[in-house]
């Protein structure tokens, strides 16, 4: 009889530590989200734009996150710099080319935690069709609860910066012009949701 209760004891623990292992998704909360980027215009100022259209998919099984597999996409064509002729110029095979390359893909690899709520996110970034590896920063802002859908929230930033010339993007625009690195910036919020 003792050997069985040791036994069950040792089951019943082993279940609690599959339960607290559950994977546990954060869905992004469009409404409150977004992703821009920035590059520099005559060498002498920042020219920012953001894409409207994207979204990213975050699970993890570690309440802090250490463990997270993050997934984003995002609409080439749904660039916007709030300048209609320029959007259009951006779509064009002179740039992004987005009839052909209609994706911004980023899928993780690797998440580290680094001291306090900064994270190394690095992964496969796949822009004007070619994909390389990146590292990003990201942090998390907080977390909290959502007075209306009852739901945890949480913030995360996250920033990089690639070369567009390594992507074969504007390959006719001196530096001098546009400056060879785009920073990115992702300011997005989700809410927590058992799988």
């Amino acid at each position: 009889m003792k050997k069985f209760r040791i036994g069950f004891a040792v089951l019943a623990l082993g279940l609690m530590s599959f339960v607290a292992a559950t994977n546990f998704t954060l869905d992004l909360d469009k409404a409150h989200s977004h992703f821009g980027f920035t590059i520099k215009h005559l060498g002498i100022s920042d020219f920012n734009g953001q894409f409207t259209k994207f979204d990213t998919k975050l699970t993890a099984t570690a309440d802090d996150l250490s463990d997270a597999k993050i997934e984003f996409s995002a609409d080439a064509a749904s660039i916007n710099t709030g300048i209609e002729q320029r959007d259009n110029h951006l779509r064009s095979a002179d740039l992004l080319d987005t009839e052909k390359y209609p994706e911004i893909k980023f899928v993780s690899t690797s998440v580290k935690k680094e001291k306090g709520n900064n994270y190394k996110v690095e992964g496969d970034f796949t822009f004007h069709g070619v994909t390389k590896k990146v590292a990003l920063n990201a942090v998390l802002v907080g977390k909290t609860v959502n007075p209306q859908s009852k739901k945890e929230a949480y913030g995360i930033k996250f920033t990089g910066a690639i070369n567009r010339l390594d992507y074969g993007v504007g390959a006719g625009f001196p530096e001098q012009m546009l400056s060879n690195e785009i920073k990115f910036t992702a300011d997005l919020e989700f809410a927590k949701s058992a799988e």
